[in-house]
């Protein structure tokens, strides 16, 4: 297995495909879970978490899955893993896990998931799916954090909880509001693709 490979598949998950900002896969956590920074990573984290240990199981079952129901058994590896997640942050983070609410169940229908298993994990062995989910983690993740990040500090001063703005600051409220998370993806997506425009060589250049 190439190194440069598993880099290229790994790298390619934090901006050319991230899932939210390219790809558009995520997208209701993505809106929904990002009105702090610590909202944005715990989700990021337990996406990764899943994302991972699905694409190895399922790069590793491939040879024994029937095509036809393939599907619905990716889809039970996924829930397994959500199941792990769910009771380890009721049991060691219950705040986190209350204020994530109904979104981490939904993990097991997350499409960028279920995507990466039909369309990279169930067709490379284990060592490009590994790479594969970790990049694509990665870029979810930092999307997740970097989106709930603005979202705080315009609409409370803070980030991760810490008071950054003085106590003069009025904040916008309307940024930790669903609104807000529109206004601030449809930003980060204008950015992202501002980044590739600039840093893709042209055709017919070198």
């Amino acid at each position: 297995m190439s190194k440069n490979n598993l880099f290229k598949d790994f790298s390619k998950g934090i901006l050319i495909e991230n899932p939210v900002l390219v790809l558009g896969l995520g997208l209701c956590p993505a809106l929904a879970v990002t009105s702090s920074a610590v909202n944005g990573l715990g989700m990021g984290v337990a996406a990764t978490f899943v994302l991972l240990m699905s694409n190895i199981i399922v790069s590793l079952i491939k040879p024994l899955v029937p095509p036809k129901i393939r599907i619905p058994i990716f889809i039970l590896v996924i829930a397994t893993f959500v199941t792990i997640v769910k009771l380890v942050m009721a049991a060691y983070t219950p705040a986190l896990s209350e204020a994530l609410g109904i979104f981490i169940p939904l993990i097991v229908v997350n499409c960028m998931i279920l995507g990466r298993a039909e369309a990279f994990a169930s067709k490379h062995g284990p060592l490009r799916s590994t790479a594969d989910a970790l990049g694509m983690g990665l870029g979810f993740s930092l999307t997740l954090v970097l989106l709930g990040a603005f979202r705080e500090l315009i609409g409370e001063g803070s980030i991760f909880g810490h008071n950054l703005m003085g106590s003069s600051y009025q904040p916008a409220l309307l940024m930790i509001l669903p609104p807000g998370a529109f206004l601030s993806l449809g930003m980060m997506v204008a950015l992202s693709r501002w980044i590739l425009e600039k840093t893709t060589p042209k055709g017919g250049e070198c």
